[in-house]
């Protein structure tokens, strides 16, 4: 720990959250000196211009509730944005010099309304491929040229997306899901006018259930393969596939896990990305070799991987007990942001537990002192397609501090254990997840690990929701809930909820509210708000357009009715906060609630 450190007042788990951290830098792609990254060293995150060769950083945005999502032209001369309103996610796009300044912005694309972003790619002509989804115009994509009026070359009800854009701009790849699986995304890739090149579908009309992915386009021109994710041996892996050809080539990469992939910068090679039971690594392949070669990184998790001109790596590394830092190949430091580095954690221990579905893995971390059984939080990720690894986490760590254990659960829904297990949670929704939790619950208790009257329940998103509805479903499992931005009554989320969204639940329940209204009620938190007895506490933000506040306050209402344990916290922001004292308020809160009512006050 550093002398600064040491003379801080505030406590380890608040100094967790305000360490500045960084990014994985963006490049452009013929500018590689040029790079763009998050930070959140004013404390609030927002995005950064860096120029390499000079090393002058300067801060690009600066917005009351933070900015996340920029993209640099291919070459690096303007920083596109996304401005949305306080955290809602609808807005337009923005364009600023890479040389310029605060408050040089203009609008990139002035003849298109707001919208939810659905993908954007630039080409080198300074053509821009612009996806947009509203609720009354579903998905939309358009073409703009400079100086001239957006065109539109595709419309669909359906959720979609740019996928990327060839080299030399005469390609756009698509995903789509016309065929109203919004799990498993078709292919389709056009010209800019519109024209259909060719088509790549996995899903048979709906009825095979195996998903496609972008990956990108060979970064040199007049090539037009296109690396592509697909799932036909059972988890995610890579392909390259020629739609002006016609062909399909599969690569010999066997290894177990979700295994990702881009190019490297001439088209040589590829970075392949490999997550497997939490953690993850990087191996290059060259097309035509047998096999791949290993790029060594520390155990843990790589949250992003860049290969440079040069042929170096750069990655974003970090494990549960140490903070994320962005490295080099060459064992260089690539970006280090001054000032106080975070406090570091416990590590994680990995937990099997037999379930209903199959083996459930766990990410298990304990105090560093004293013996079990500790008091235990269950923290459920959001999703529900994604998963915890062996990454740091501020939130974890805080509870660790506080004397707890905490339980990281990867249930069916997760992604990172092949496509059956992302698959299962249809049509039970919820509850599937809530089956597997229970499962670990029983194995914590059992193994010593957790006090059986001191388990809490907690999560945000789609965490939050499983709060809710296990509080409901387990009323006897859980001595308190903590859910943050949840699905509380699902019904009425569907109703306000941004169109994608509407999309993934329909394809997750199977219809409508009005066309499967029993399956509706059977996942909904509202159903069994009467059977809650623990406290529980609720956060949302009133601007999130996943989660909305309405029917978060249809479910408090229920709880108001019958004089039930609990407390609401509203802040003025979306789905989370990227203002850095507001994440440290709301874990205060969180962590105050559970410590009054748990007697550990």
């Amino acid at each position: 720990m550093s002398d600064t450190q040491n003379a801080s007042s505030a406590p380890e788990w608040e100094q967790r959250f305000r360490a500045p951290r960084v990014s994985l830098p963006d490049w452009a792609e013929d500018a590689p000196d040029r790079s763009l990254f998050v930070s959140n060293a004013t404390g609030t995150y927002e995005l950064y211009a860096w120029d390499r060769a000079g090393g002058r950083q300067r801060q690009v945005t600066d917005r009351p509730n933070g900015t996340t999502d920029g993209v640099l032209t291919p070459d690096g001369s303007d920083i596109w944005w996304f401005s949305d309103t306080d955290g809602d996610e609808f807005g337009v796009w923005m364009r600023q010099p890479f040389d310029g300044a605060q408050g040089d912005d203009e609008p990139a694309a002035p003849g298109l309304d707001a919208s939810y972003p659905a993908g954007l790619a630039i080409g080198r002509d300074g053509t821009a491929v612009i996806g947009r989804s509203t609720d009354e115009e579903g998905t939309t994509v358009h073409v703009v040229r400079p100086s001239e009026a957006p065109v539109e070359i595709y419309r669909h009800r359906e959720s979609a997306g740019v996928g990327d854009l060839s080299h030399d701009g005469t390609l756009i790849a698509l995903e789509h899901t016309e065929h109203g699986d919004a799990m498993h995304s078709a292919l389709r890739v056009v010209r800019p006018d519109g024209s259909t090149v060719a088509e790549l579908d996995d899903t048979e009309g709906g009825t095979k259930e195996l998903g496609l992915a972008v990956l990108g386009f060979a970064p040199v021109a007049g090539d037009t393969r296109l690396l592509v994710g697909h799932q036909r041996r059972g988890r995610w892996e890579p392909m390259i596939w020629d739609p002006v050809a016609g062909t399909e080539t599969d690569l010999p990469i066997d290894l177990p896990g979700d295994v990702g992939a881009e190019w490297y910068p001439d088209g040589s090679a590829l970075l392949v990305e490999h997550s497997f039971e939490a953690r993850s690594e990087l191996w290059r392949y060259e097309p035509g070799a047998k096999e791949p070669v290993r790029v060594a990184t520390p155990a843990g998790t790589v949250s992003g991987a860049t290969a440079r001109p040069d042929g170096t790596v750069e990655y974003l590394w970090s494990s549960a007990a140490l903070p994320p830092v962005v490295r080099s190949t060459t064992g260089a430091v690539v970006l280090d942001p001054p000032g106080p580095k975070a406090p570091a954690s416990v590590p994680v221990e990995d937990a099997w537990v037999e379930g209903p579905g199959g083996r459930i893995h766990a990410l298990v971390q304990r105090p560093a002192t004293g013996d079990g059984p500790f008091p235990t939080v269950f923290e459920i990720h959001g999703g529900p397609t994604w998963h915890d690894s062996d990454a740091f986490a501020s939130g974890p760590a805080a509870w660790v501090d506080h004397g707890f254990a905490v339980v990281r659960v990867n249930y069916r829904g997760s992604t990172g254990y092949g496509r059956a297990w992302t698959d299962a949670l249809k049509h039970r929704v919820g509850l599937i997840e809530l089956e597997d939790i229970a499962a670990v619950r029983d194995w914590a208790v059992k193994s010593g690990l957790a006090d059986p009257v001191q388990l809490v329940l907690a999560g945000g998103s789609w965490g939050g929701y499983l709060t809710l509805l296990g509080l409901g479903t387990q009323p006897d499992a859980w001595a308190l809930g903590l859910a943050a931005v949840p699905v509380a009554d699902y019904v009425t989320a569907y109703h306000d909820e941004m169109e994608a969204l509407k999309a993934m639940d329909r394809t997750l329940l199977g219809g409508t509210p009005e066309e499967v209204p029993e399956r509706f009620e059977a996942s909904s938190p509202l159903t069994y708000v009467d059977a809650v007895r623990a406290p529980v506490y609720i956060s949302a933000g009133v601007n999130d357009p996943r989660c909305p506040i309405r029917q978060v306050e249809n479910y408090v209402d229920r709880l108001k009715a019958r004089d039930a344990v609990h407390e609401v916290y509203r802040y003025d922001a979306g789905h989370g906060s990227l203002v850095v004292e507001e994440r440290i308020k709301q874990v205060r809160l969180e962590l105050d609630f559970a410590l009054r009512h748990l007697g550990r006050g």
